[in-house]
Protein backbone atom coordinates (compact mmCIF):
# COMPACT_ATOMS: atom_id res chain seq x y z
CA UNK A 1 0.00 0.00 0.00
CA UNK A 2 1.47 3.44 -0.53
CA UNK A 3 0.45 6.91 0.10
CA UNK A 4 -3.15 7.72 -0.32
CA UNK A 5 -4.05 10.82 -2.12
CA UNK A 6 -5.19 12.98 0.62
CA UNK A 7 -1.85 11.61 1.87
CA UNK A 8 -0.01 13.08 -1.15
CA UNK A 9 -1.81 16.57 -0.70
CA UNK A 10 -0.83 16.95 2.82
CA UNK A 11 2.99 15.66 2.20
CA UNK A 12 6.07 15.83 0.00
CA UNK A 13 6.40 12.65 -1.22
CA UNK A 14 8.97 11.83 -3.52
CA UNK A 15 10.31 8.01 -3.94
CA UNK A 16 12.66 7.23 -7.04
CA UNK A 17 11.93 3.68 -8.71
CA UNK A 18 12.98 0.55 -7.29
CA UNK A 19 12.18 1.75 -3.72
CA UNK A 20 9.26 0.65 -1.29
CA UNK A 21 6.61 1.74 1.05
CA UNK A 22 4.53 -0.22 3.36
CA UNK A 23 2.06 1.31 5.49
CA UNK A 24 -0.51 0.48 8.07
CA UNK A 25 -4.28 1.29 8.49
CA UNK A 26 -4.93 4.43 10.68
CA UNK A 27 -2.06 6.34 9.48
CA UNK A 28 -1.78 9.75 10.33
CA UNK A 29 0.62 11.92 8.41
CA UNK A 30 0.55 15.35 7.75
CA UNK A 31 2.87 18.24 6.56
CA UNK A 32 5.81 15.70 6.31
CA UNK A 33 8.47 15.30 3.62
CA UNK A 34 9.64 12.17 2.09
CA UNK A 35 12.18 11.14 0.29
CA UNK A 36 13.24 8.18 -0.87
CA UNK A 37 16.49 8.19 -3.26
CA UNK A 38 18.97 5.00 -4.68
CA UNK A 39 17.41 1.55 -4.92
CA UNK A 40 15.92 -1.26 -2.78
CA UNK A 41 14.74 0.71 -0.05
CA UNK A 42 11.83 0.50 1.89
CA UNK A 43 9.98 2.61 4.32
CA UNK A 44 7.51 0.39 6.78
CA UNK A 45 4.84 2.32 8.95
CA UNK A 46 2.22 0.22 11.28
CA UNK A 47 -0.97 0.88 12.01
CA UNK A 48 -2.04 3.69 14.16
CA UNK A 49 1.02 5.56 13.52
CA UNK A 50 1.11 9.91 13.82
CA UNK A 51 3.41 11.57 12.12
CA UNK A 52 3.73 15.34 11.73
CA UNK A 53 5.85 17.90 10.11
CA UNK A 54 8.73 15.53 9.53
CA UNK A 55 11.66 14.92 7.37
CA UNK A 56 11.87 10.77 6.44
CA UNK A 57 15.10 10.12 4.46
CA UNK A 58 16.37 7.37 2.76
CA UNK A 59 18.98 7.68 0.65
CA UNK A 60 21.39 4.79 -0.63
CA UNK A 61 21.01 1.12 -1.21
CA UNK A 62 18.83 -1.56 0.82
CA UNK A 63 18.13 0.79 3.50
CA UNK A 64 15.28 0.42 5.37
CA UNK A 65 13.06 2.85 7.59
CA UNK A 66 10.45 0.95 10.37
CA UNK A 67 7.98 2.75 12.67
CA UNK A 68 6.27 0.47 14.84
CA UNK A 69 2.39 0.47 16.07
CA UNK A 70 1.37 3.19 17.93
CA UNK A 71 4.03 5.40 17.49
CA UNK A 72 3.96 8.82 18.01
CA UNK A 73 6.86 11.52 15.50
CA UNK A 74 6.07 14.96 16.29
CA UNK A 75 6.82 18.23 14.36
CA UNK A 76 10.65 19.01 13.35
CA UNK A 77 11.88 15.88 13.67
CA UNK A 78 14.61 14.05 11.15
CA UNK A 79 14.74 10.29 10.78
CA UNK A 80 17.48 9.66 8.18
CA UNK A 81 18.94 6.02 7.05
CA UNK A 82 21.92 6.33 4.55
CA UNK A 83 24.29 4.84 2.98
CA UNK A 84 23.93 0.83 2.53
CA UNK A 85 22.13 -1.57 4.59
CA UNK A 86 21.58 0.16 7.22
CA UNK A 87 18.54 -0.28 9.57
CA UNK A 88 16.72 2.39 11.02
CA UNK A 89 13.83 0.83 13.46
CA UNK A 90 11.71 2.89 15.75
CA UNK A 91 9.68 -0.07 18.23
CA UNK A 92 5.52 0.34 18.66
CA UNK A 93 4.28 2.68 20.67
CA UNK A 94 7.26 5.17 20.63
CA UNK A 95 6.87 9.05 21.05
CA UNK A 96 9.23 11.22 19.98
CA UNK A 97 8.97 14.49 20.97
CA UNK A 98 9.41 17.72 18.57
CA UNK A 99 12.87 18.00 16.97
CA UNK A 100 14.33 14.75 17.46
CA UNK A 101 16.62 13.59 15.19
CA UNK A 102 17.71 10.12 14.36
CA UNK A 103 20.74 9.89 11.74
CA UNK A 104 22.44 6.68 10.72
CA UNK A 105 25.11 8.46 9.08
CA UNK A 106 26.94 11.42 9.65
CA UNK A 107 26.00 12.22 6.28
CA UNK A 108 29.64 12.99 4.83
CA UNK A 109 32.69 10.85 4.29
CA UNK A 110 35.68 11.20 6.39
CA UNK A 111 39.39 9.47 5.62
CA UNK A 112 42.20 8.82 7.50
CA UNK A 113 45.29 7.99 5.66
CA UNK A 114 42.74 6.44 2.49
CA UNK A 115 40.64 4.65 5.07
CA UNK A 116 36.95 5.68 6.06
CA UNK A 117 36.68 6.52 9.29
CA UNK A 118 32.66 7.32 9.95
CA UNK A 119 30.88 4.36 8.22
CA UNK A 120 26.79 4.70 8.50
CA UNK A 121 25.65 2.14 11.40
CA UNK A 122 21.84 0.82 11.95
CA UNK A 123 20.25 2.57 15.21
CA UNK A 124 17.43 0.58 16.86
CA UNK A 125 14.89 2.03 19.07
CA UNK A 126 12.89 -0.66 21.35
CA UNK A 127 9.14 -0.37 22.38
CA UNK A 128 7.95 2.25 24.55
CA UNK A 129 10.74 4.59 24.35
CA UNK A 130 10.10 7.99 24.57
CA UNK A 131 12.31 11.02 23.33
CA UNK A 132 11.72 14.18 24.73
CA UNK A 133 12.10 17.79 22.80
CA UNK A 134 15.32 18.09 20.88
CA UNK A 135 17.21 14.96 21.46
CA UNK A 136 19.45 13.57 18.66
CA UNK A 137 19.94 9.32 18.44
CA UNK A 138 23.35 9.39 16.45
CA UNK A 139 24.72 5.85 14.25
CA UNK A 140 24.76 2.58 16.27
CA UNK A 141 22.87 3.03 19.09
CA UNK A 142 20.34 0.70 20.39
CA UNK A 143 17.85 1.97 23.01
CA UNK A 144 16.21 -0.34 25.32
CA UNK A 145 12.21 -1.04 25.90
CA UNK A 146 10.61 2.00 27.90
CA UNK A 147 14.11 4.10 28.04
CA UNK A 148 13.27 7.87 27.78
CA UNK A 149 15.67 10.25 26.50
CA UNK A 150 15.78 13.91 28.36
CA UNK A 151 15.50 17.09 26.64
CA UNK A 152 18.13 18.39 24.49
CA UNK A 153 20.28 14.98 24.94
CA UNK A 154 22.73 13.57 22.55
CA UNK A 155 22.82 9.48 22.32
CA UNK A 156 26.52 8.52 21.14
CA UNK A 157 25.91 5.06 22.96
CA UNK A 158 23.13 2.47 23.62
CA UNK A 159 21.29 2.40 26.60
CA UNK A 160 19.91 -0.53 28.38
CA UNK A 161 15.58 -1.24 29.15
CA UNK A 162 14.01 1.03 31.26
CA UNK A 163 16.69 3.37 32.26
CA UNK A 164 16.45 6.95 31.76
CA UNK A 165 19.51 9.46 29.61
CA UNK A 166 20.13 12.91 29.87
CA UNK A 167 23.13 15.16 29.03
CA UNK A 168 25.37 16.01 26.10
CA UNK A 169 26.50 12.90 25.07
CA UNK A 170 23.61 11.45 27.13
CA UNK A 171 24.77 9.26 29.73
CA UNK A 172 22.37 6.65 32.06
CA UNK A 173 21.03 8.29 35.26
CA UNK A 174 18.82 6.11 36.26
CA UNK A 175 18.19 2.61 35.74
CA UNK A 176 15.02 0.06 36.11
CA UNK A 177 12.41 3.13 35.90
CA UNK A 178 8.49 2.24 34.94
CA UNK A 179 5.80 4.29 33.32
CA UNK A 180 3.66 2.27 35.57
CA UNK A 181 2.93 3.14 39.51
CA UNK A 182 2.86 -0.49 40.02
CA UNK A 183 5.68 -1.90 38.16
Amino acid sequence: MSFNLIQRIRNKIRVQKNNHISLGNNLKISGCQVSIKGKNNTLKIADNVRIRDTFIQITGENNLIKIGSGSVIGRGSYISAREKNITLTIGENCSLSRHAKVMTSDGHELYHKGVRINEAKSITIGNGVWLADNTTVLKGVTIGDEATVGINATLTKSIPVRSIAVGNPAKVVKENVSKNQNS
